[in-house]
C-alpha cells in the first residue's frame, strides 16, 4: 500500500476521534492526527539517530533522534509505538516501548498538528533499518548526540519532542 494512502484516525484538540481521512489528505490538509516518538537505545546506552530518506512524505531527508510514525485508524499507541519500532529498526521481538508522556505537537504555521505520545525503548539486537524509510543511521551518546543538534537539519517535531523529553527527565 502506498503510505499516502493508510488510513488514520482525525483527532480534535483533546486527543478525541471525529473522522478519518487518507494519511496524503491528513497531511495535505493539516488535518490532526496521532504519532508516536520512540527513543531508542543499544545496550551500551546510545541513542539510534538516522537520517530520513528522500521520499519520505514529511520532512524529506533531515535527520530524526527518534523512530516511530502515524498511528493507524483504529490502532492504539501502544500498538503502533511496538509496530513502527520493530519496522524502523528492522528487528523483530523488541520489547514493549515504555509510554513516558504525550504532548500536542503543532508547528509554527499551524499546518502540522499531532497528538504525540513518546516512548523508550532498550534495543539489544542488531538493527536492520527499513531502507523505505532511513538513508542513514548510527547510535549516539547523548553528549554527541547534543553536539550534533546545530550541525544537522533535524525533523522539527523530532527535536521539539527531544527537548520536551529532556525538561521530562529532568522534572522527574
Amino acid at each position: 500500500m502506498n503510505p499516502s494512502d493508510e488510513i488514520l484516525d482525525i483527532v480534535d484538540e483533546n486527543d478525541v476521534v471525529v473522522g478519518q481521512a487518507p494519511r496524503g489528505e491528513a497531511t495535505a490538509r493539516g488535518l490532526r492526527h496521532r504519532c508516536v516518538f520512540i527513543e531508542a537505545r543499544d545496550a551500551e546506552g546510545r541513542i539510534f539517530v538516522h537520517r530520513r530518506t528522500a521520499t519520505k512524505l514529511v520532512f524529506p531527508s533531515h535527520y530524526d533522534m527518534f523512530v516511530g510514525g502515524v498511528v493507524g485508524a483504529g490502532e492504539s499507541y501502544d500498538e503502533a509505538a511496538l509496530r513502527e519500532a520493530e519496522e524502523e529498526l528492522g528487528v523483530s521481538g523488541l520489547p514493549r516501548p515504555e509510554p513516558l508522556f504525550t504532548f500536542l505537537y503543532e508547528d509554527e504555521g499551524g499546518h502540522h498538528t499531532w497528538w504525540s505520545a513518546v516512548y523508550q525503548v532498550r534495543c539489544e539486537l542488531p538493527v536492520n533499518p527499513q531502507v523505505e524509510e532511513v538513508a542513514w543511521h548510527t547510535f549516539l551518546d547523548d553528549a554527541e548526540l547534543e553536539r550534533r543538534i546545530g550541525d544537522w537539519l533535524w525533523v522539527p517535531d523530532g527535536l521539539d519532542c527531544y527537548r520536551r523529553l529532556r525538561a521530562f527527565r529532568e522534572a522527574t
